[in-house]
């Protein structure tokens, strides 16, 4: 397998993992009258552990030695924004709107990178990656304008969330790729994870009454599941991804990510599915991979 393949699988491989999130939080929230904060906060409890672990291990190992105190205020900056503040967002959002719908506003966030990647990093948009936006999006755009999906309860409160959360975490994803060229992917993560998971927990220490300790097990179950499958694992992933395509090529590669939520959400939330959002999802799939192919 070449590297380039690698880091598609990656990225692809991520992307999924990370559309179960949406899956696990509308299960969560038609099971019980849990709020946004306090499942987020579950999501990050269960996760700072194993990056606080990893990052214990690389710090022994020498590997953030060279990280400037520049360099490391920007991290915590990228963490505010990345996976404190876009995860909020994403929480509260997902409250109004679909599964399946959530994943289509939010992926407007590769426009946001190639964009904030052409204004503040000067990195050209070449062709290719021209091409392969465009049928992205053409097909984000074919499964947005399906009627049934602007039927949500809330819609425009929803919309609003749910794209401050794809803002920030281009964001993100942008300037975050110039770190992990610095330090490498598993290093930038590894810190970034904990700042993010630190800061959710002071916001719930700071805004929230409800206690931790008052939830059923399956609660708790839904809060490990979205730690592992759809934090830890696909965190890691999707930046080693990055590392080797670039923030850029790697925006687009993981729009499969509406596509496979929409599919998710059929066969476990019972979402409709229409012929308009099949088409749209083909023309996804070929915008990635025509940006994964050789030639």
């Amino acid at each position: 397998m070449n590297t380039k393949t690698k880091g598609v699988l990656f990225l692809v491989v991520g992307a999924i993992l990370f559309s179960m999130k949406a899956i696990i939080i509308k299960l969560t929230y038609a099971a019980y009258p849990i709020d946004p904060l306090s499942l987020l906060t579950l999501r990050f409890g269960f996760s700072l552990p194993i990056f606080l672990i990893i990052a214990i291990y690389k710090a022994k190992k020498g590997e953030y030695k060279n990280v400037s105190n520049r360099d490391l205020l920007a991290i915590v900056g990228l963490s505010f924004l990345g996976y404190y503040l876009a995860s909020y967002f994403d929480f509260l959002g997902l409250k109004y709107i679909s599964a399946g719908l959530e994943r289509i506003i939010l992926f407007i966030y590769p426009t946001f990178v190639v964009l904030l990647s052409a204004i503040f990093l000067k990195k050209k948009i070449v062709f290719k990656t021209g091409i392969a936006l465009l049928l992205s999006y053409l097909g984000i755009i074919f499964i947005g304008i399906e009627p049934r999906i602007f039927n949500s309860e809330n819609f425009s409160l929803g919309l609003f969330y749910i794209g401050l959360s794809s803002f920030t975490y281009a964001i993100y994803l942008t300037f975050g790729a110039e770190q992990i060229k610095k330090y490498g992917s598993g290093n930038f993560n590894s810190l970034a994870m904990v700042f993010s998971s630190v800061l959710v927990i002071i916001h719930y220490l700071l805004f929230s009454n409800i206690s931790l300790f008052s939830f059923p097990a399956e609660i708790y179950f839904s809060g490990l599941m979205l730690a592992i499958f759809s934090t830890v694992i696909p965190t890691f992933m999707v930046m080693e991804g990055i590392k080797i395509l670039g923030a850029n090529d790697g925006a687009i590669i993981s729009s499969v990510g509406p596509v496979s939520t929409i599919f998710l959400a059929y066969f476990i939330l019972g979402e409709e599915v229409s012929f308009q959002e099949i088409i749209g999802s083909i023309l996804v799939l070929v915008g990635v991979y025509f940006l994964s192919s050789k030639k």
